[in-house]
């Protein structure tokens, strides 16, 4: 896998890392940040159209994260199944997307409890911090997201992940239970662990 233009954080651990691509994100929080994120949702929804997704799982977004409300209401609109994380315990697991939405712990909001979703999910798009050369997901640290798929992936065809900065280590500095995505998207870049195109 080639990446191009990279941020470039070489010789450091996850957490560094983590930190580094976290004090970007807040730099840039306030600078086109609507035309950003109107940007990567219509790339989503062309990939999910041009894939013929029709169970989605999503996230409901942190104000550092990606706002994806439209194409979370776009997606209703037409009926797909449209799926959000529940928290439970030290993992979460999918529920349908419904308001009102409940605020919870770390600020996360989700829907009131209803009945957790088991069937197979054409697309998981997810929000990271960063990533390096093996495409795994750098997050918050909490270790969500890395439980979830742990237990789920064989139910997930897709899994894309989604951020506003582009933040990449040219070093390996992720596990190997860290969550391995198919792609990674942001306003001017995209890394590709297969080589095609959005």
């Amino acid at each position: 896998m080639i990446i191009s233009k990279k941020y470039k954080v070489d010789d450091m651990d996850k957490t560094t890392f983590r930190k580094i691509c976290i004090e970007k994100a807040k730099r840039r929080k306030n600078i086109h940040t609507y035309k950003r994120d109107k940007l990567i949702n219509r790339r989503l929804y062309r990939y999910i159209n041009k894939i013929k997704a029709n169970s989605i799982m999503l996230y409901i977004p942190l104000k550092i994260e990606v706002n994806i409300y439209n194409l979370i209401n776009n997606l209703r609109k037409e009926k797909k199944v449209v799926l959000v994380p529940f928290m439970e315990g030290e993992s979460f697991s999918l529920v349908k997307y419904r308001l009102p939405l409940k605020k919870k712990q770390f600020g996360v909001k989700e829907p009131k409890n209803s009945n957790r979703y088991k069937n197979k999910i054409d697309l998981a798009i997810v929000p990271i911090i960063g990533t390096d050369r093996t495409l795994r997901r750098v997050g918050f640290g909490k270790g969500f997201y890395d439980r979830f798929f742990e237990k789920n992936h064989k139910n997930i065809n897709k899994i894309l992940f989604v951020g506003r900065e582009y933040c990449v280590s040219s070093e390996v500095i992720t596990d190997d239970h860290d969550v391995k995505g198919d792609f990674y998207i942001t306003p001017k870049n995209s890394v590709f662990k297969r080589k095609s195109r959005i």
